[in-house]
């Protein structure tokens, strides 16, 4: 229950106490969802929320909440109706902005956009205000209940539904919905308070039709029939406090399997996968007791939910007490591949029901905390599970990601401060979007951002020891654990939020050890270390000289002072040394343990205390060194080039035992082949005790070798003899044995090993015949009749082995590629592929995975030459309906088309399905693969790069993703990728230029280019004795606002004066009364202030002119209203509705069509009704849809803005640069839905008192 009878002055933090301090005015301690009708028939939603919040200031008179794509109906408090304003600027970000194009003007726009409505800042989307009856019931800081009614119709994001289109019922269809997006994205789908960090309790309550299954957070209290019984209501109550960020649903006709191990969790599946279910879920009890045995703390639930669900936008989505998981992810016993995989995804999603869900974040710049730790507990698991070498390979697989990522792109920060210091106010300067908010950040960014935070974590771990590192998780456990239990005192919950402050804190606590320099270097600051090492041996003095540069002035590189690890493995032993890297020192001189080689034989003591005989010949006599290896914990987040002689490679790859220094020498040896190296990595290959992903890379390595010495090889292929005597029959070794795939090791090798051959190449640079002979028979004598696993991986590999096999086609005499005159080896090879694909219509294999490889060996074919090349293939298994990797397959191969055909049209087929395509990862897969593989870039000429793509793009960033932050961000990584950050080059120039200042980040008027006045444009301005009626945020009870104003604008200036102590961002006041002076031709408002009871009074020509002046030259118009604008009309249809000014060639406004406004006499008001194109008149309903225009009065008075103020240009100029500091910005046009007023005209008035409109997106700090 929520909390009622609590004190509400125990909600104001003392000074003091360095808790948390919330950005918003109240607290938030209880919420109800209900939602009573889904229709999957038409995607729709209906429903309302009701928000228990308590006032922590006395004048609280405005109350904003984040709402995304509801359409809201009514809005009341304590039973009392509520006006308010509705107004997301992230629909659309730069209004009418016909010439610019530049990404360092949409980046700076799109970030003022998400902060203008982002919770941690106090904003959001929607602005109810207090009804003046309740002003008193606040100042006594007395509970309020705010009850919204919304629906949502066809939801872009937020919620996905899957309706396939088949016959029979809903449920016998298998339709089912679910929540998704990237980071905080419940508003898309209730009103709520969209913050990780404000946390209240939750009833939720879902009403469904009987044959479906609701899952939502929280403990099922009960389901109640209606009295008809086709329906149900399902009721949850979350009782711990939770972020509504990590509130989720689930519903559809779920097959539920209660878990045999731990009856409170429960699986849900669609129909006719609950075998596949079992088998996949078996194993979760085991994670659940790793994970509290290592954090010594239970489960914070008292319920675990698994919902296993298709077309999912990520494989993992973790929410309060479940996990939204793609139905991809199960499969049967039969299945090798997959099963480790699906195990870390499901070892993964509970890792963040501990730090993610239980525990939250206090701010965004916390968020590596979270993703640390969790990714950390998550690789302990995965060392237990699979072992060290697995979680060393993992290790250093992440570690080259992240080192090539930063590498490339200049860095990752994992804590950015704002507003500290100068420098640290875009502490990202060198990428191409903001990091101040999750919503802007690159989906490949964010990637690696929780890539490098669990890496950090593991370098404090190195530092304080794992046993004090398992502490202080459980200390935030306790603590959290402890505030979670105290229902009436939610002051207490601020202890389930982690601050980065915080976790340091508990850190020194602890161990009490000092890590602030590692948080400095790793955590404060972005880059890797990049190290370049080599050594002399001084045999006099028996001292190994090692030197070890830095390059630290490359993009994504840093300097790194401290200590370094280095290990000489020597012929007495294994020997480590630390270094203290200092700022100038580049040698260092380690002393040697043993004598060179003596000639009695020997033993030579490895690392690990294993004792092995080691043929020595290959060895420098007068050393006694085997190999050097720098970093070998990987301590230090770093890119390492070392150079040693070949055969110290040799050794190191035949005795070091850490899979990491085995790898590095793998691919160290690819620079030297000769038959030593080939020797090493067929002992390795050979090796059963060896790590089964060393002995897969020494396979591609072994074939890299065999082509470089391609003239001196002698023997049989490279690895056929090996594979025969492994795989083969002893009598027949052309014929591979019966699968058994029994042992995974050599499975994996099976199926490695011809794939590396294919590779290989003779004298002519072709595939030797005898391997293709030899992978055509592995695929015609493979039997899989007595194995219990399936073989389709296997025959996928052989698939690709088939695809590597091809080089590209010689043409004679420039003959056309046709089906009939094919290369005989060619002709075998599509022939194959052919049957494949043919047998998968009729038994496909688990995940299509023998169609994916089919489609690409297609792609290697038309790329080499040897069949034309075509898309239509690949369109046709693109299309909605197949399974989603196949449909990723068929896309890759387009977007390579693309890009290699230099295609328009497939362009333009692949731009259409990012817009259109039913499902949110695909959209989101076209455009990574279109950034990674792009048809050209920024540098480049191309035929593709024209003004009509530009404009394409830009509208797809601008305004057609404005329901995906993940696809908006994919979209802006795109543009940036063709175009670059400055305007496209294929564009004409401006004629109005914009000077960019990038240092100051400021737009400014190019001074070279003055309008000139073109008065005679103006249209008829409206007969100054009617007036027309200010729909303002008013009741008809509380007459706030005086119901006259004056249209007549005069043209002089006066600066506007303010207090700096005006309540920033908000419309009319209560108090604020617009009079009518006694120059008629003056519009004055008075405002009064609740605090103070003082007036002030602001000239409304003044405001409207500076509005009119940045809105015509920095072309920065409207900002959109309410969602749900796609039943109305399509987002690009947006020019032809709203009134745009843009300066034609001769320097004349060129009007676009407008509103069409009928001014009709009623008395001295004057009427405005809206028509729509077609010349029908809206109600005032529908007009609540469309935007309302910035300027009120430009609308009332229906004048041209362009012409307004042109001889003010300057002064305005001037006036607006003094203005900068005291109008915050706050860039919101309002727009009001008013549930009294319905009869009214919806329009609303800007206050100018607010300090709206005055700054524009592109101006921001």
């Amino acid at each position: 229950m929520p909390p009622t009878g609590l004190e509400p002055a125990r909600m104001n933090r003392k000074k003091g106490d360095k808790g948390f301090e919330s950005p918003r005015p109240y607290k938030l301690t209880h919420q109800v969802v209900c939602i009573n009708n889904i229709n999957f028939q038409r995607k729709s939603v209906v429903g309302f929320v009701e928000l228990t919040i308590f006032p922590t200031v006395a004048n609280l008179n405005r109350i904003k909440l984040n709402s995304k794509q509801c359409r809201i109906y009514r809005v009341r408090i304590n039973d009392l109706e509520a006006a308010f304003i509705y107004n997301d600027p992230t629909l659309e970000v730069c209004h009418n902005e016909s010439k610019q194009r530049n990404l360092n003007y949409f980046s700076n726009a799109y970030a003022a956009a998400v902060s203008a409505v982002d919770p941690d800042a106090g904003n959001g989307e929607l602005c109810i205000k207090v009804p003046s009856e309740l002003w008193k019931h606040v100042d006594e800081l007395k509970v309020l209940k705010i009850h919204i009614n919304f629906s949502l119709d066809q939801p872009k994001g937020g919620l996905h539904f899957v309706v396939p289109s088949v016959e029979g019922s809903m449920a016998e269809r298998g339709a089912h919905v679910f929540s998704c997006g990237y980071q905080n994205s419940t508003r898309f789908w209730f009103p709520c308070v969209d913050s990780y960090s404000e946390l209240c309790t939750w009833k939720l309550e879902f009403t469904v039709d009987a044959a479906m299954v609701a899952v939502s957070n929280g403990d099922l209290v009960e389901t109640v029939y209606t009295h008809d019984m086709r329906k149900k209501t399902f009721h949850y109550m979350l009782t711990i406090p939770t972020a509504a960020s990590n509130i989720s649903l689930a519903i559809g006709p779920f097959e539920i399997l209660v878990d045999p191990y731990m009856h409170e969790v429960t699986h849900f599946c669609l129909p006719q996968l609950l075998p596949l279910l079992k088998h996949t879920t078996s194993y979760l009890h085991e994670v659940f007791e790793f994970y509290e045995e290592i954090l010594t703390c239970r489960y914070p639930y008292s319920c675990f939910k698994t919902v296993f669900i298709d077309e999912a936008y990520v494989e993992v989505a973790a929410y309060a007490s479940m996990s939204i998981f793609s139905t991809n992810l199960l499969h049967s016993a039969m299945i090798i591949d997959e099963t480790p995989l699906t195990r870390r995804c499901l070892a993964q999603s509970l890792a963040q029901q501990f730090f993610g869900c239980f525990i939250s974040r206090m701010s965004w710049s916390d968020e590596w905390v979270l993703k640390g730790i969790s990714g950390y507990i998550y690789g302990l698991w995965m060392k237990k599970t699979f072992g060290v070498n697995e979680y060393r390979h993992w290790i250093k697989e992440e570690l080259d990601k992240i080192v090539a990522y930063e590498l490339k792109t200049g860095g990752v920060l994992l804590h950015p401060i704002f507003g500290g210091g100068k420098e640290k106010d875009n502490p990202a300067s060198h990428l191409h979007f903001s990091i101040k908010h999750p919503h802007t950040l690159s989906w490949e960014y964010y990637t690696m951002f929780q890539c490098k935070a669990h890496l950090v974590m593991r370098l404090i771990e190195n530092r304080i020891s794992m046993e004090f590192m398992l502490q202080v998780f459980n200390k935030l456990l306790s603590l959290a654990s402890t505030a979670s239990s105290q229902k009436f005192q939610s002051h207490m919950w601020s202890q389930m939020l982690v601050s980065t402050s915080g976790f340091l804190k508990s850190i020194s606590n602890v161990s009490g050890k000092d890590i602030q320099p590692l948080i400095k270097q790793w955590v404060d600051q972005s880059g890797v270390v990049k190290f370049y090492g080599s050594f002399a041996f001084n045999r006099k003095r028996n001292v190994l000289e090692l030197e070890i540069k830095q390059d630290y002035t490359s993009p994504g590189t840093q300097k790194y002072v401290g200590p370094l690890k280095v290990t000489v493995q020597e012929l007495d032993g294994s020997f480590n040394h630390t270094l203290q890297i200092e700022e100038n020192s580049l040698k260092h001189d380690i002393p040697c343990h043993s004598k060179s080689r003596r000639n009695k034989k020997k033993k030579i003591p490895l690392m690990n205390g294993e004792e092995v005989d080691m043929d020595l010949s290959a060895m420098d006599a007068d050393s006694p060194l085997l190999w050097i290896r720098i970093d070998p914990d990987m301590s230090v987040l770093r890119k390492v080039e070392f150079e040693q002689a070949d055969f110290m490679w040799q050794y190191q790859l035949r005795y070091e035992r850490d899979v990491v220094a085995q790898e590095e020498s793998i691919l160290a040896l690819e620079k030297f082949p000769t038959p030593a190296s080939r020797l090493a990595l067929t002992d390795i290959l050979e090796q059963e005790q060896c790590f089964y992903r060393v002995r897969m890379s020494a396979c591609f390595c072994l074939a890299k070798i065999a082509n470089s010495m391609v003239s001196t090889w002698t023997g049989p292929p490279a690895m056929k003899s090996l594979f025969t005597r492994m795989f083969c029959c002893k009598t027949c070794p052309n014929i591979v044995k019966t699968n058994n795939f029994m042992s995974f090791q050599s499975y994996f090798l099976q199926k490695t090993m011809p794939v590396a051959m294919a590779l290989l190449r003779d004298v002519h640079n072709l595939c030797p015949k005898e391997v293709l002979t030899f992978i055509l028979d592995l695929i015609k004598y493979n039997d899989n009749r007595k194995n219990k696993f399936s073989d389709n991986y296997y025959r996928a590999e052989m698939i690709d082995a088939l695809a590597n096999s091809v080089t590209p086609a010689v043409s004679v005499n420039n003959e056309v590629r046709t089906l009939d005159n094919l290369n005989p080896d060619v002709r075998l090879i599509l022939e194959e592929i052919t049957r494949f694909l043919n047998m998968e219509k009729l038994l496909p294999s688990y995940r299509h995975t023998i169609t994916v490889s089919c489609l690409r060996a297609i792609r290697v074919l038309q790329k080499n030459g040897h069949v034309p090349s075509d898309p239509a293939l690949f369109k046709s298994y693109a299309e909605y309906g197949h399974f989603v990797d196949i449909r990723i397959a068929a896309l890759e191969a387009v977007v390579d088309y693309t890009k290699v055909d230099r295609s328009y049209e497939e362009l333009q087929w692949l731009l259409n399905m990012i817009q259109n395509d039913p499902v949110p990862y695909v959209r989101h897969k076209i455009l990574n693969m279109l950034t990674k593989n792009p048809p050209f870039t920024k540098n480049m000429e191309s035929p593709l790069c024209n003004e009509a793509l530009v404009d394409q793009l830009w509208k797809l960033m601008n305004s057609g993703t404005s329901h995906d932050w993940r696809l908006r961000c994919g979209a802006v990584d795109l543009y940036f990728t063709l175009f670059g950050l400055s305007r496209p080059s294929c564009l004409p120039l401006p004629e109005l230029g914009l000077v960019l200042n990038l240092k100051e980040k400021k737009a400014v008027l190019n001074p070279t280019i003055i309008p000139e006045a073109i008065a005679g444009n103006q249209e008829a301005a409206v007969n100054p004795s009617s007036h027309t009626q200010l729909v303002g945020f008013q009741n008809p009870e509380d007459d706030h606002l005086a119901k006259e104003a004056s249209c007549n604008i005069s043209a002089h200036q006066q600066g506007v004066k303010r207090k700096a102590d005006t309540p920033l961002g908000s419309p009319l006041e209560p108090g604020q009364i617009l009079e009518k002076n006694e120059d008629s031709s003056k519009v004055k408002l008075k405002i009064r202030f609740s605090s103070s009871q003082d007036e002030e009074e602001i000239d409304m020509d003044t405001v409207h002119d500076s509005q009119a002046f940045i809105s015509h030259h920095l072309n920065m118009l409207e900002r959109p209203s309410t969602p749900g604008l796609s039943k109305y009309r399509p987002a690009s249809s947006r020019s032809a509705l709203i009134p745009q000014h843009s300066s034609g060639s001769d320097g004349t406004p060129t009007t676009k069509p407008q509103w069409n406004m009928e001014l009709a006499r009623k008395g001295t008001g004057i009427h405005l009704g809206v028509f729509n194109l077609e010349g029908k008149e809206q109600s005032p309903l529908e007009m609540s849809m469309h935007p309302v225009a910035a300027a009120p009065l430009s609308v009332f008075t229906k004048e041209s803005t362009s012409s307004k103020h042109s001889d003010h240009h300057h002064h305005h100029h001037h006036e607006h640069k003094k203005k900068k500091k005291k109008h915050k910005h706050k860039h919101k046009h309002k727009h009001k839905h008013d549930s009294k007023e319905k009869d009214k005209e919806p329009f609303t008035f800007s206050s100018p008192a607010s300090g709206r409109s005055i700054r524009s997106p592109s101006l921001s700090d």
